[in-house]
């Protein structure tokens, strides 16, 4: 793992038939704020436009980022690290809804229709982001339509995986709920290092995100990872054999 530097660009994992065995490719995106969904068909000159109305912020690690009850004051987009997405029960238990990468918004797009913050965001690592004041957001979302639109995309998005998220835990064993999490996470936060692509979780973290107990997942990381599926550490997971990990999910 020299050299690789932790929470850096996103990583985008696909399988990839071999003669004899299935292996994944780990591409890294150089610009995440270009690739991100937000300036999706929206021209160079337009996306620095828009880019050069924001502000930096840097965040370490365990930093909030916005609180759960605050007045929606910014648009946020990673543009570097990871962040999750938490609501915390009557209890005082956390649930992680999401976890969001370099090139993904946080929080609340636009503030018209909610004034407030359903959820608390947390720098899980060092971390960057570029900022709009929502009163600037707003200006531009009507300067620039696709910027509307597109922010109503990322909206409808995340409802969608809420909705995938809720069906495989009312449907789904929990080997196979851990499976998918693990698959869609490779994507959103992974990074490329030797011999596989790591997520920097720590295993109660995945119990939260797919509703079990740090018991079940301690137990299935440490079979997946005899089987040479993924190599499981105190905070992390590395995923050594990505086809393995997707036949674990189809197979429940």
């Amino acid at each position: 793992m020299a050299g690789a530097q932790p929470w850096g660009p996103s990583v985008i994992v696909s399988a990839r038939a071999t003669s004899s065995s299935r292996e994944f490719t780990a591409i890294r995106s150089t610009n995440p704020v270009q690739h991100s969904s937000l300036f999706s068909g929206i021209s160079p000159m337009d996306s620095r436009e828009i880019i050069s109305a924001a502000r930096k912020e840097a965040y370490t690690r365990r930093q909030k980022i916005h609180l759960e009850g605050d007045p929606v004051r910014q648009v946020v987009l990673l543009t570097a690290g990871c962040a999750k997405i938490v609501q915390v029960g009557q209890n005082g238990c956390e649930v992680i809804l999401r976890l969001s990468g370099p090139g993904d918004v946080l929080g609340v797009v636009g503030s018209n229709s909610h004034p407030r913050h359903c959820s608390t965001a947390q720098a899980l690592g060092a971390s960057s982001a570029l900022l709009w004041e929502t009163a600037v957001f707003e200006s531009l979302s009507e300067r620039f339509p696709a910027l509307r639109r597109n922010a109503s995309h990322i909206l409808c998005k995340r409802l969608e995986e809420l909705q995938e998220r809720f069906r495989e835990i009312s449907t789904e064993k929990v080997a196979a709920r851990l499976s998918h999490e693990i698959v869609r996470l490779l994507n959103q936060v992974g990074r490329p290092v030797i011999g596989g692509v790591q997520i920097k979780l720590s295993r109660e973290e995945l119990a939260q995100l797919i509703g079990t107990t740090l018991f079940t997942v301690s137990r299935l990381l440490s079979d997946w990872d005899q089987q040479g599926i993924v190599s499981a550490q105190r905070e992390s997971v590395t995923v050594k054999n990505l086809q393995a990990l997707v036949e674990l999910s189809e197979a429940e």
